[in-house]
């Protein structure tokens, strides 16, 4: 079996787009929430979101055409263009080598859906435009990623809705740990869309103007948007042409309560971490740093934060939401999470939970309140948990 490393990093995020922008952002506790841009938000009466409104897909795709692709599978696209850029791979080198993509997403393209049913509405089926209908299936999400890079191995699209990346994660760690590839590019991506701010709206989920994970008023989530793509390869495979190796997939953790359909179960929750640590090899006591699924909800932050001290007792170590700054970016949450872990490895820091302002008296964490903290860390677990009881946890490590 093969160790497996992340020599690339391709975020796409409404805080930052690329690695070094999105590091600056963390450590800087950016808000990356603003005033909802993609549809008419008259009538809600919450209207904000985490939009990525610096994306431009025709300066970073090469090979796709934008108009023949919906906005979801272009963050794909560009996540893993920028993931490849940064491992530093020849394109030449990688689309004659066994690689393929597994993303992970949500909604998939909502936005043309949406679309669709609203020219349905106007001018009947028969006025649809075939070229839209081509583009509504997620499975085009790992599709635009092999063709935009030539790959020819697997293209696999994971529809776990908010866990999905961690999902992703774990296939691709799979496949090039037991040899079945060579590289892989693992993520997520969906877009903001007036189906998912309505939904979740519905669901008594959405909070008006800050997400607030884990302090006391929190009020629930804020949709969010973008891309996240990791390079993977053997740690054999780095060294021999000699990439710069970020961090190392140590193991994950999978498992599905299917308790209830929007409710976290906290028993699940906590044997998933522990899966996690023992497909991982290690001990609880050995994790610096825990990248929260942290959404912002009271149901969801004070299970979280419960199984935390079931698995780790009173010395858990610290744990952040990205969601704070980020939205929640749903199938590329985990994502962006693990991005945001692998930064915090090899830049000895700990990214923050913003918006933070009262300590809730039931939740036993430290938050990384507000400000990103400088610390050591050797090994982060990033948490991803979705509808269903569809629980994912990665688990990340410092290259040795």
């Amino acid at each position: 079996m093969r160790r497996v490393v992340i020599t690339g990093l391709g975020p796409v995020s409404s805080i930052g787009i690329g690695a070094t922008a999105y590091e600056a952002a963390l450590r800087e506790g950016v808000n990356g929430v603003s005033p909802i841009e993609c549809f008419d938000s008259t009538g809600f009466p919450y209207f904000m979101a985490g939009e990525v409104h610096a994306f431009r897909p025709e300066d970073m795709v090469r090979r796709l055409s934008v108009d023949e692709w919906g906005r979801t599978s272009l963050f794909a696209a560009s996540a893993a263009r920028l993931a490849v850029a940064d491992a530093g791979i020849d394109e030449e080198e990688l689309a004659s080598a066994r690689a393929g993509s597994s993303m992970g997403t949500t909604g998939g393209e909502s936005q043309v859906l949406e679309r669709l049913t609203g020219d349905s509405l106007t001018a009947g089926f028969d006025g649809l435009d075939a070229g839209l209908v081509r583009q509504v299936s997620s499975a085009r999400l790992s599709q635009a990623v092999n063709r935009e890079l030539r790959l020819t191995g697997d293209a696999v699209t994971l529809s776990t809705a908010c866990s999905a990346s961690n999902y992703a994660l774990g296939y691709a760690y799979d496949l090039i740990r037991t040899g079945e590839a060579d590289y892989m590019i693992a993520g997520g991506a969906d877009s903001v869309g007036r189906w998912s701010h309505a939904g979740f709206y519905r669901l008594g989920a959405l909070t008006e103007k800050a997400c607030s994970p884990f302090d006391k008023n929190r009020s629930g989530i804020i949709t969010g948007e973008g891309g996240a793509a990791l390079f993977l390869e053997s740690l054999e495979s780095a060294q021999a042409r000699g990439a710069r190796i970020h961090a190392e997939v140590l193991g994950y953790g999978l498992n599905c309560d299917a308790n209830h359909m929007v409710a976290p179960n906290r028993d699940s929750i906590a044997e998933c971490m522990r899966l996690a640590h023992h497909n991982a090899g290690i001990k609880a006591s050995e994790v610096d740093y825990i990248c929260a699924h942290g959404t912002g909800t009271p149901a969801n932050d004070y299970i979280e934060a419960g199984a935390v001290t079931d698995v780790f007792g009173d010395d858990a170590p610290p744990v952040s939401s990205t969601k704070s700054m980020l939205g929640h970016t749903m199938g590329a949450a985990s994502g962006l999470g693990a991005i945001a872990s692998v930064l915090g490895i090899a830049g000895s820091f700990l990214p923050p939970t913003i918006n933070y302002n009262t300590p809730d008296p039931d939740i036993k964490i430290d938050p990384v309140a507000n400000q990103a903290r400088t610390a050591d860390v050797r090994i982060a677990q990033v948490n991803g948990f979705a509808f269903g009881g569809n629980n994912a946890i990665v688990i990340l490590g410092r290259p040795s």
